[in-house]
């Protein structure tokens, strides 16, 4: 078994009922998956223990803020300076390098303001770089916390995603906020380390954390290189779609199992999509079968040769 494909078939199984349920008990998931609650423990153990395979938390985002996808064309021997620099913001969760290494795509916490400074001035009065493309994001179809490993079956999937009634949320107070924060590098945590970490009772953080996930203001992620799920392409993909076919293209891409982001943004293409595949023939298959018939004007394809920073696994340059 290679580096890049190290997971075995209960591997994988148990990484995508983490999927389903971040904060799952090793008890559920035996029972739904025919196995025992030793050796999900066992397991789960050993993939958490060096840290390669891990449960992030972060609240849900709104694209109300203007959050903006950039294209940054850089000069050649100025790739690794930019991208430290763009990586050290707090306001820059994401960014891929292109496999030429002559552009980065990233997405910017832009906030209110339309005229952000970063893209109107900084980048513009830097020498290194050639050009900036910025998109404003209209709306989610589906980001990587919504991707589902393709390893479980529908009723198992369905037999471990907690059903919860619609709520209306509540507004994240101090207490919310600083549990959220206690459980961002790692959702599994017990809510008796959140109280010790927080200085809150045990019971409320056990009330509050039944309330934040009921609500969709509490997210989990499971964070694992793609690699060594058998997925060595990492690619962007960026299209052009009628307005009357944008919300169903959009809405049927993001349940396809390759794409791990989908998103309509304003500009020339107006859905991109990221996907994870096996390697460049799936993509091609993808690319001239997946999206065939779907009403797609135009398609242009950005290879990832780096993903330098993703939710829960920045890698500092």
């Amino acid at each position: 078994m290679t580096e890049q494909n190290r997971f075995d078939e209960q591997d994988r199984r148990l990484i995508a009922a983490l999927q389903c349920a971040g904060r799952l008990s090793a008890e559920r998931a035996a029972t739904v998956l025919g196995l025992t609650a030793r050796v999900v423990h066992r397991r789960w153990s050993a993939l958490f223990r060096d840290g390669t395979v891990r449960v992030i938390a972060e609240p849900r985002r709104s694209t109300a803020d203007g959050v903006i996808m950039l294209r940054i064309r850089v000069l050649r021997g100025k790739l690794g300076t930019i991208t430290a620099a763009l990586a050290a913001r707090e306001d820059i969760p994401f960014i891929d390098v292109s496999s030429g290494g002559d552009e980065i795509s990233a997405v910017l916490l832009g906030g209110p303001d339309p005229r952000n400074r970063l893209v109107f001035r900084q980048l513009p009065a830097t020498n290194a770089v050639t050009s900036v493309n910025a998109q404003t994001i209209m709306h989610v179809f589906g980001t990587s916390s919504d991707w589902r490993l393709d390893a479980l079956t529908d009723a198992e999937r369905a037999a471990l995603t907690p059903a919860y009634e619609p709520q209306e949320p509540h507004a994240v107070d101090e207490v919310d906020a600083a549990i959220l924060a206690a459980l961002r590098d790692d959702a599994r945590a017990p809510a008796a380390a959140v109280a010790a970490r927080t200085g809150c009772p045990e019971s409320t953080v056990r009330r509050r954390l039944t309330r934040l996930l009921a609500e969709g203001q509490l997210v989990t992620e499971v964070v694992v290189d793609p690699r060594m799920l058998g997925l060595a392409v990492d690619a962007n993909i960026r299209m052009r779609v009628p307005p009357g076919e944008l919300d169903a293209v959009g809405t049927a891409l993001a349940r396809h199992p390759a794409v791990h982001g989908a998103l309509a943004t304003t500009g020339r293409s107006d859905l991109n999509i990221a996907v994870w595949l096996r390697d460049l023939e799936d993509l091609y298959r993808f690319i001239t079968n997946d999206l065939a018939g779907l009403g797609i004007s135009g398609v242009e394809t950005m290879l990832v040769g780096d993903a330098v920073k993703r939710p829960g696994a920045h890698r500092p340059h």
